[in-house]
C-alpha cells in the first residue's frame, strides 16, 4: 500500500494526522470571520467634482445620524462616526460576522479651491453626502471679449 507523503506529519503520527486535521478544520469553519468587539474600518467613498465644487458621498449604512462627526479644520475634512452592533445580535450564537460594526475615522485633504466655510452635510438612506462648494475666485468664469470699432 502507498501512503502519501506530507511534510506536516511526523512519521509517528500519520495514522492520526488526519484525524487531527479534519477537527482543525472543523475548528477552524465554527469559528466566526470577525472577532465581535468593535474595531475600526473605512466606509467606502466616491468623490465627484464639477465647476461648482466637489461631492463626497460615503457609505454609512445604520449609523445613527447624531453620531455622525463632520469636521473641518485647516485643509483638512473629518468624518468619524460609530455604528453599534445591536443588543439582540450580542449572544453567544454568533456563527459569522460579515458586516462592519465600530468606531471609523477618516480623512481627506481639502484642495485649494474648496471654501470650508460654505460645506454641508447630508444624510439620507445610509449615504453621507457633503457638498464642498468651490471658493468664488476658482470658479471658472467667461470673459466677454470686446470688439473695437
Amino acid at each position: 500500500m502507498q501512503s502519501r507523503w506530507n511534510p506536516l506529519m511526523s512519521n509517528g503520527a500519520v495514522a492520526l494526522g488526519p484525524l487531527v486535521m479534519r477537527e482543525f478544520d472543523q475548528l477552524f469553519r465554527d469559528l466566526p470571520v470577525r472577532p465581535s468587539g468593535s474595531r475600526e474600518f473605512a466606509p467606502a467613498a466616491d468623490i465627484y467634482e464639477t465647476a461648482e465644487g466637489i461631492t463626497l458621498q460615503v457609505d454609512l449604512p445604520g449609523h445613527d445620524a447624531k453620531s455622525i462627526e463632520v469636521k473641518v479644520e485647516n485643509d483638512t475634512l473629518t468624518l468619524k462616526s460609530e455604528r453599534k452592533r445591536p443588543e439582540s445580535q450580542k449572544d453567544e450564537g454568533t456563527r459569522r460576522l460579515e458586516r462592519n460594526f465600530g468606531v471609523f475615522t477618516r480623512s481627506f485633504v481639502l484642495p485649494r479651491t474648496v471654501d470650508a466655510s460654505r460645506v454641508e452635510a447630508r444624510y439620507e438612506n445610509g449615504v453621507l453626502t457633503l457638498s464642498l462648494p468651490r471658493r468664488e475666485e476658482t470658479k471658472p468664469r467667461v470673459i466677454e471679449v470686446k470688439v473695437n470699432g
